[in-house]
């Protein structure tokens, strides 16, 4: 019988619906499964909602750390199992609309994933502030695959963006 082999993945996690903090630590706890160990979860960070209705609550985003012997689509289910386990539909909810719960795989081992319905690494988190602020809180030095820079790196580029050029 051979040893499980332990896969590490960075987990996005994010409400704006209820208890949002409480949402929060109840899907870490939900994840804590034999098959699932969180290894750190990132302080948590309030934004605006982005690329949604407009008057929607504010989040509240973190990033957490993982170590699974499940395969990224099984991940991934689970993932969505929590999430409607803690009360969202994902079948009537509006696009980036308010939320109880939101739960994005980012990353998976060092592994490019595209199939239908799983795309790995996160195909946007990259432009997210949202996303990189609490992952840098993390793992600072880890390389982006896609623009092969660090997550600060990454982070600092998109905040110069959005704060303009200096005067």
């Amino acid at each position: 019988m051979s040893a499980e082999r332990w896969h590490a993945a960075f987990v996005a996690l994010g409400s704006n619906l209820g208890d949002r903090r409480a949402s929060i630590a109840a899907a870490e706890r939900a994840l804590a499964k034999d098959d699932i160990r969180v290894v750190r979860v990132s302080p948590l960070v309030e934004t605006e909602a982005v690329g949604g209705p407009a008057d929607q609550p504010r989040f509240l985003n973190g990033v957490l750390e993982l170590e699974t012997t499940l395969p990224a689509r099984e991940l991934l289910v689970r993932l969505h199992a929590i999430e409607a386990g803690l009360g969202r539909d994902r079948s009537s909810e509006v696009r980036n609309g308010p939320r109880t719960l939101d739960l994005d795989l980012l990353t998976y081992d060092d592994e490019e994933i595209d199939e239908r319905g799983l795309t790995v690494p996160h195909p946007r988190m990259e432009e997210r502030v949202f996303v990189l602020e609490p992952f840098a809180a993390l793992a600072p030095e880890r390389r982006l695959p896609r623009s092969g820079v660090t997550v600060r790196e990454r982070l600092d580029q998109l905040r110069r963006r959005v704060a303009g050029p200096a005067r």
